[in-house]
């Protein structure tokens, strides 16, 4: 019983181990592709470990291009739409979870069918929305959304997770003087913290890697987000396929970076959100 025991967790680290490496060889080789040089690239038999590494293709991809400025705007966008969506969707979670209104519920479950609409339905209205503002080619149709609901699924998300926390929190609160504002900042965000992260995680990416709203509404290069940078630089440097792995690879590292640095929160708040729900 023993010896099968250990047959079968031997199967199953093996299995790991053989997956684990199928969904990382793609990052290896555009990092290997990202430092060598360009005879290197069409080998017919190219080697797993470069002989010669390029380390300034990372220098050299950077300045083909304006990065820096790509990577400012960017961040501005992706820190707006992370404060918005953390801000508004935690205070239309509460109001839908922890104030009593008539016809909460329905207005909830009426706002849910929004989810069910694509996106490319409602491309058009708002592109005309921010033309008529003359906002177009600026970088606020990507941040202004953010402060008015931060999305029904961030809202969904943190309306489960604020119904799991007892009432009578808030009920001690209120004996205690406090009103609404002081019972969601002193004792439903601090208890929500690890959905609040779940939240900013999911905001992070796909704001970072947002290429559709850029693209609708972005014209001068001056207002360019990295995904923009990045279809302008393969344009350039189609045939510099290590400049191009290079500028992919900085790109994608602040995602990695984050990934791994809150990956036990996130897996942590998806299971309680999953459980309190």
């Amino acid at each position: 019983m023993k010896k099968h025991k250990i047959l079968i967790n031997v199967l199953v680290y093996t299995m790991l181990i053989c997956g684990t490496i199928i969904i990382l060889f793609p990052f290896y080789w555009m990092l290997r592709t990202a430092v060598v040089g360009s005879e290197s690239i069409f080998e017919v038999k190219p080697s797993i470990i470069p002989n010669t590494v390029h380390w300034h293709n990372f220098i050299d991809a950077m300045e083909a291009q304006p990065f820096g400025r790509f990577f400012m705007n960017s961040g501005i966008v992706t820190l707006a739409n992370i404060v918005g969506v953390l801000l508004t969707s935690s205070l239309c979670a509460y109001g839908f979870s922890r104030i009593d209104w008539p016809g909460r519920d329905k207005v909830f479950g009426i706002m849910l069918t929004a989810l069910m609409l694509p996106f490319a339905v409602t491309i058009i209205p708002q592109f005309i929305g921010w033309r008529i503002l003359h906002l177009t080619d600026t970088l606020f149709p990507l941040m202004i959304p953010a402060f008015f609901g931060g999305g029904l699924f961030n809202i969904f998300l943190l309306r489960q997770f604020f119904m799991g926390i007892p009432k009578d929190l808030d009920e001690s609160a209120f004996i205690d003087g406090a009103n609404h504002f002081k019972v969601y900042s002193k004792i439903i965000l601090p208890l929500s913290s690890q959905s609040l992260i779940v939240v900013g995680l999911f905001t992070f990416l796909n704001s970072w890697n947002d290429y559709l709203g850029p693209m609708l509404y972005l014209s001068s290069q001056k207002h360019y987000t990295l995904m923009l940078g990045l279809t302008l630089f393969q344009g350039s440097y189609s045939s510099q396929w290590n400049l191009m792995m290079a500028a992919v690879a900085i790109v994608v590292l602040p995602s990695l970076i984050i990934f791994l640095i809150a990956q036990r929160y996130f897996i942590q708040g998806i299971a309680m959100t999953g459980i309190k729900g």
